[in-house]
């Protein structure tokens, strides 16, 4: 005979209480199995999709940053680019600006010493033309009083005056040369 081993309180006192919990065990497996496992199914996967498009947004938003950080970097090259053409126009126009003012400025200058010189002369030629009136009108007295006779007539006087003002460039230029 085979010796009997005792369960205790887990073997039960009547054999048809093992089939009825057999039976409802089959039952609440089935019931879950049919119900509660595609409910947990559905909600695992609307939140793997969840995830899913989540990670891919999250790509995607990435990838439109990093477009956009691009962009701006070349914006930002273009602009230092422009900046740096415009300001080497700008110092060039500036470069050309001062050579024509220098130039205008010379021109100026030029143009006023001419003017200057030009009014220095005519004032030297008038101042001449005086000098030689007024030389040869007291010449011609002083040569009237010193020879006793009146020179009168204009040509010789004039002759005369001439002779006067040469011989006293004549030994001005002398002066000159020997200093």
């Amino acid at each position: 005979m085979v010796p009997m081993i005792d369960f205790g309180p887990l073997l039960p006192a009547h054999p048809e209480e093992i089939v009825v919990g057999l039976v409802l065990m089959i039952i609440i497996w089935l019931v879950m199995w049919k119900k509660v496992v595609p409910t947990f199914e559905k909600s695992y996967e609307a939140r793997r999709e969840a995830i899913v498009g989540g990670i891919e947004q999250a790509e995607k938003a990435q990838a439109e940053a990093d477009a956009a950080r691009q962009e701006y970097q070349a914006q930002l090259a273009d602009a230092r680019s422009e900046a740096a053409r415009i300001r080497e126009e700008a110092k060039n126009q500036g470069a050309a600006i001062l050579a024509e003012m220098r130039e205008q400025a010379q021109a100026d200058s030029q143009r006023i010493l001419a003017q200057t010189q030009a009014q220095l002369e005519a004032e030297r030629a008038k101042v001449l033309n005086q000098l030689r009136g007024e030389v040869g009108g007291l010449a011609t007295q002083l040569a009237g009083r010193i020879v006793g006779e009146s020179l009168d007539d204009d040509e010789r006087a004039r002759r005369t005056v001439d002779r006067f003002i040469a011989d006293l460039e004549s030994q001005s230029t002398e002066t000159v040369g020997q200093s």
